[in-house]
């Protein structure tokens, strides 16, 4: 329901519902994959709270909690919270990531077409009922590279966790260039000019596979995901199923595993069904690109299509 112009192609093709896999089926394929040691599930869109019934599917999850998952999270762009906050709550949602651009009202209608109000509202409401949130903040280079400062500033008010992100190749129309990047370096530089920044990558708590490399600004936290300028492949362990069923090992992967046959067969308890996807999932699970760069170099060799950030979620 937003256009933001990293993510979403002026003209999207809308898919038929049928062509989705329903939640019963999302759900028996989770439960395939937390038996095989996924600990976390993140529900990401397009914009999970447009569907109906993902309230009720972050409540079934819960069942898998005993199997030995650890976390289920949620990206959203905030513009529905507000009605869903309480809701994901007591459903059971571990923790919620919110798409935030840009605290200037005009800037950010510009870059989303919608308004900033609800979103705001939506973050209150999430601080309100107790829902731990982090902000993503994806920075262009010449768009809203003015906001790093502004942001900043408010998350160390409401006291809340921000992630600056460099701009990815996941636009919609193809127009990214590395001149709209703005760079970890370019981010730290504009930081130091108000605040204290300190690095915590030394002394990192924090799990391997989180992509945020950590930061203290006067002594509030703040992480950076470097995609480009410090690509962080080597640890990424995370795998992403789209609405349709085709499975990515990484969101630079020209081309997914079709997976919605399979994952029909498993929920209709099919035999064999689990036996053949586990084969085909394991075999490109660890067959891993070394990450955007090695993406890059064989797609001039042989362009092929990129998908883009509007199908996979972050």
């Amino acid at each position: 329901n937003f256009k933001c112009v990293y993510c979403m192609p002026e003209h999207p093709e809308w898919m038929k519902k049928h062509d989705l896999l329903s939640f019963e089926e999302l759900y028996h394929f989770c439960a395939f994959m937390v038996h095989r040691g996924i600990e976390a599930i993140r529900i990401t869109g397009g914009e999970p709270l447009m569907r109906q019934g993902v309230v009720h599917f972050v409540a079934q999850l819960q069942n898998l909690k005993p199997l030995g998952l650890k976390r289920i999270s949620m990206t959203s762009n905030g513009h529905y919270l507000k009605q869903y906050a309480q809701a994901l709550k007591q459903a059971g949602l571990d923790d919620l990531n919110i798409s935030l651009d840009s605290l200037d009202a005009d800037q950010f209608k510009q870059l989303t077409q919608k308004d900033l109000s609800p979103v705001l509202a939506g973050i209150r409401a999430a601080q309100e009922v107790g829902l731990p949130i982090k902000i993503n903040s994806v920075l262009m280079n010449g768009i809203n590279n003015n906001q790093i400062l502004p942001l900043a500033r408010w998350s160390v008010e409401q006291n809340i966790q921000l992630r600056f992100i460099e701009f990815m190749p996941l636009d919609g129309e193809h127009k990214w260039s590395t001149a709209h990047v703005v760079s970890e370096q370019q981010i730290l530089d504009t930081l130091s000019t108000e605040f204290i920044v300190t690095s915590q990558e030394h002394h990192a708590a924090h799990s391997t596979s989180d992509p945020a490399r950590q930061y203290l600004i006067d002594g509030h936290p703040i992480g950076i995901i470097s995609t480009i300028t410090h690509s962080f492949c080597g640890s990424c362990d995370r795998l992403r199923l789209t609405a349709q069923g085709e499975f990515y090992n990484c969101l630079f992967a020209p081309q997914g595993l079709q997976l919605k046959t399979e994952i029909k067969a498993l929920a209709a308890s099919a035999p064999l069904s689990e036996l053949s996807l586990h084969r085909t999932v394991s075999n490109y699970i660890w067959n891993k690109e070394q990450g955007f760069h090695a993406i890059q170099q064989r797609l001039k060799n042989e362009p092929s299509r990129k998908i883009s950030m509007h199908m996979i979620g972050g």
